[in-house]
This record gives C-alpha cells, structure tokens and sequence, in this order.
C-alpha cells in the first residue's frame, strides 16, 4: 500500500472501531460495579446480543484464516468443524442450559465444586487456564496479525523483516484489545461483540462476491460457474482418511470436541450463563447454531476461489494460511479497506477479549477467592481480575509468533493441542450431570489419566490414528474409569440438584422446532458439498435427498409444537 492509501485505510478504522466503542461506553455505564455485573452482565442478557458475542466469539481471524487455508490446500473437509456445531448448540440449548440456569452458576468450575469437590474444580480450571495461555489466545493474536502484516505488508512499510514485523503486531492488537476486557467487563465484550458481529456477516459474503468477479473477469455468474464447474473435488466435505477431517470423525470425536467447546468452554458459555432468562438463553445458542451454516459460504469459498486464483496460475503462496489475507488484499476495494481492517480487529478483540475476561473470571473465582479466607469485596474481585487479564495478555503476547511455525497449518495446529483439555472436561461434565453417585476420586482420575494418554498416544507413539478418533476413544474410556468408581465407590448419599435459579426457567416454545430446522440444514449442507451434490455435478438423488430432509423436519416440527402446547396447557 502507499502511504496515502495506508493512512485513508487507518483513519477509516479508526472511525469504524470507535464508533463501536462510544456504542458500547453507552450502553455498559454504570453496569459493571458490581460481581455480577462485570462477570455476567448482570444476567440481564437478551438472545440477540447472546448470538451475537457468540458468533464473534467463536468466528474469528482463526478461522478466516484457517479455515479458507484448509480449503486452499485441502478441500472443503474442515467444514465439519463449523457446521457440525450446530449439533452441540442444541444440546447445549435443551439440556445444559437449563441445569446451569437453574444452578445460577457463575463458572463452569463452580459447577463442578457443586457436583464434586474443590479438587475437581481445581484440575479443571488447571486445565482452562493452560489451554486458554498456550493455545487459544495465541491462535486467535497470531491469525489476526498475519491478516494484519499481508494487508499493510508492515515489514517493507518500517523496513523490517518478518518475524519482528509479526511481534511488532502481535503486541500493537493484543493490546487494545485488551482495553475492552478490563476495563469492560463482560457486557461491554458482548455489545461490541454483536455489532462487529454484523460488520463480520456483510464482509465475510463481499470477499467471496468480490472473489467470484475478479475470477470470472468481471462476471459473477461466470466465477461462480468456475468454481461450480472446475477441479470441484475442491467442493468435496466427505473427507477422506488423508485429508484435515476424514467424514466418519464427525461421529466419533467431533462430537465431544463440539460438546465440549458449547456447552462447557467457559469463554463461550458464560454469555450464556448471563441470560435474562432461558428463553433468551436458548433463542440465543441456537440462532448462533444457525450462523454457524454460513460459515462454508464465508470462510472455505474464499479459500476455494484463491485457490482457482493463484495455484492454478502457478502463483503458488508460501503457507496455505496467506490464501485468506491474499484474496482479500486483491480484491477488496480501498474504500472499504478500512471498514475490512476495522472488522477484521473486531472479530480478533473479541476473541481475544472474551477469553481474557473468562480467563480472569475463573481465576479470580475458581483460585484467588478459594485461597483467600477473608470476605472480598466486589470492587477488590474486579481490581484483581482486571490485573489478571493483564498478565494473561503479556504471557499471550510472547507465546503467538510461535504459531508461525506450525507445519500443518493454524487450524490443525490448534485442534490437535485442544485435545489436551476438551475431552477430560466434556467427560466428567456428562457424567456429572447425569449421574447421582459418581464420586470426585473417578473425576480426577479420568483428568490425569487423559493428560498423560492423549500426550502418549499424539506425540509419544504417534499412533496411525487421526487425533479426532483418539478424541472419542479416550472419551468413552474417561467415562468408563469414573462409572467403574462409581460403582465400586460410590458416594454415600445422591448427589441431587439445587434449584437456586436466579431467572425464570421457561424454555422457549420454539426450541425444539428450530433445533429441527437447524439438523436439516446440517444435513442439507452435506448433501451439497458431497458427491451427491456439487461433486462432479449434481447427481440423480440430489433432490430425493432434499426432499426427504424438508418433509422429516416439517412433520418433526409439527409434533414438537403439539407437545409442547399439550405439557403447557396441562
């Protein structure tokens, strides 16, 4: 860029970000003085502006850049990751939220100091706050400054090389973004959250509208055709044993990998835990659930259309994960580049501010509030959390420019690393709910044991297994150890639940239909990104298939409407 066009782009972004920022002044004076305020905004939160910090939450530069590298490189098998979710929000919806609503808990740690003990609820927030350190916030710096450092090429612009260009970055974004978090609290994270959350929906659908133009010379149709029409293997998300995500692992660890980051990932469902009422609380997880179907459309299309760009040209990129930040610095206009940048550090801010703010509040409630035996006031709980995040930001900034090492790519990368924690935490919560007489000893047990087997088996043996498939097997034997504890020592008495619910515990009329549409439009998805569909043209089934999904979930509507009205009015 030159410098004329570099400074247009700032001040643009500036002007974007501040905008967001007064909005979310406005609406947070006054709200975060208390513990509940800064930790939960105040429980006060509507299913809008739930989905809305949950999509920007989850979708970040991560997967702008990881996601649309996978499609470059690959295919369109890294998808299950994204739309595969909308299976665990579901879940989430219908049968965790009701019991953490009802528990008026704070963390999910907490909930596990109810169901079990201090130790469990120690390991886990261990396990938390090592997994949020060394993997996820450093994903979420690294991505957003790589997209950062190919759009303003920063390195020729000061004249250095890459690798101090990057931790020049990683230090400039990390650090305003940590503005929002501490001094914010959790409904400033969730305001901004949302409307950058619009900002992320309009340019995630331009990049590709613009992709498909410049590849058909100018014609969208004939772009479009292209991609349709030309090497669609590329289309294909029934992956293969050698690709990111080989099919049959959305049945196996997939699901408790997306059971866990939905329904248990603290920094995710705290949004959820500060709902004005279950209702709000399920309209907002499932809509989220239905964001999640764009997601192929946003953030793998691209990927697809850079790869018909570049590769096929012979103008080969150095990483998989430069295909995203390439596309976009050749087809977006100037006018809207800073409304792009603006966004782009929208979507890593929120990110990375809501997992500052989860970080601080499990540290300060789940470890520094345990180990102080005097009564805290909320103004001393909020002055620690806020000295909390800043030190988890330092750690995060040292540890990002790491990740430009990692030879298979950012997203395989994080996933792979993830599997240290999720699956130990998705298990003990599972049985924890669902079971009476399980003791703390088969919870802990089943934490230390995954640890030193998922290193082991990934990194040790390096078994000919795909990690997602080591995910399920560990899984089902985690659940194993704590039911064979159980039965051999149980506790004495019924562990039985609470209701201390702090909002109303109504469900929505509508959550299970809309948990019908949302299944449909999973299925829907693979049927087009398959052999069926796209895949070398659409087969003879294609719309048997399509057919028979609508009128499934049209008769399954129907009858959840009837008893739901039937339980209501009894």
């Amino acid at each position: 860029m030159e410098s004329d066009q570099i400074f247009f782009t700032l001040l643009s972004c500036v002007f974007f970000m501040g905008l967001v920022g007064w909005i979310s002044y406005q609406k947070t004076k006054g709200s975060v003085d208390d513990k509940d305020g800064y930790f939960l905004a105040g429980r006060g939160l509507t299913g809008i502006f739930i989905a809305g910090s949950m999509l920007l939450t989850n979708l970040s530069a991560e997967q702008l850049i990881g996601l649309n590298g996978s499609a470059y490189g690959y295919n369109m098998s890294a998808m299950a990751w994204e739309v595969t979710a909308g299976f665990a929000t579901i879940v989430m919806a219908i049968l965790f939220l009701p019991r953490y609503l009802a528990g008026a808990f704070t963390t999910l740690p907490g909930f596990l100091k109810n169901r079990f003990d201090d130790d469990v609820r120690r390991l886990t927030v261990i396990l938390f706050m090592v997994g949020y350190g060394l993997v996820t916030i450093p994903s979420i710096l690294y991505s957003g400054s790589v997209a950062v450092l190919r759009l303003f090429d920063v390195p020729s612009l000061l004249n250095i090389n890459y690798e101090p260009a990057l931790y020049l970055t990683v230090l400039a974004v990390g650090s305003i973004g940590s503005i929002y978090a501490v001094f914010g609290g959790l409904k400033a994270v969730v305001v901004s959250d949302t409307i950058n959350g619009i900002g992320l929906l309009i340019i995630g659908l331009l990049v590709p509208t613009l992709g498909l133009i410049v590849l058909g010379d100018g014609s969208f149709v004939e772009g479009l055709t292209i991609v349709a029409t030309t090497e669609t293997h590329k289309l294909n998300a029934v992956g293969s044993a050698t690709d990111p995500v080989p099919f049959g692992t959305i049945f196996t660890g997939m699901i408790f990998a997306n059971l866990f980051y939905w329904g248990t990932n603290q920094y995710v469902i705290q949004r959820t835990l500060g709902a004005a009422s279950l209702a709000e609380g399920q309209k907002g997880v499932l809509l989220s659930g239905y964001f999640k179907l764009l997601v192929p459309f946003m953030m793998m299309i691209p990927g697809i259309i850079a790869f018909h760009l570049y590769s096929n040209s012979g103008q080969e990129l150095l990483s998989i994960d430069l295909a995203y930040p390439q596309l976009v610095k050749d087809v977006l206009p100037l006018y809207l580049s800073g409304f792009f940048l603006a966004v782009l550090l929208g979507a890593v801010f929120s990110s990375f501010n809501s997992l500052l703010n989860s970080a601080a509040t499990l540290f300060v409630l789940d470890v520094y509030q345990p180990l102080v035996k005097s009564e805290l006031s909320d103004a001393q709980l909020i002055k620690v959390a806020k000295i909390a995040s800043v030190v988890i930001a330092l750690f995060s900034f040292m540890v990002a420019p790491l990740l430009q090492y990692a030879p298979e790519g950012l997203w395989q990368i994080i996933r792979i690393f993830t599997g240290f924690y999720n699956i130990p935490v998705i298990a003990v919560v599972l049985v924890g709910l669902f079971t009476q007489r399980v003791p703390a000893l088969g919870a802990k047990i089943a934490i230390i044991f995954h640890v030193f087997a998922y290193a082991l088996l990934k990194f040790v043996l390096d078994v000919e297994l795909n990690f997602i498939h080591i995910y399920a097997v560990l899984f089902f034997i985690e659940v194993g150890i704590m039911l064979l504890v159980g039965h051999f020592r149980p506790t004495t008495t019924d562990w039985t639940y609470d209701n201390e619910a702090k909002v109303s515990l109504v469900p929505w009329r509508y959550a299970y239909p809309a948990s019908f549409v949302l299944l449909a439009g999973i299925a829907l998805s693979y049927v087009l990104f398959s052999p069926v569909g796209l895949v070398d043209g659409l087969s003879d089934s294609f719309w048997y298939y399509v057919g028979a999904i609508i009128l499934t979930t049209v008769v399954a509507c129907r009858l959840a409407l009837k008893r739901y009205d039937s339980q209501r009015n009894v």
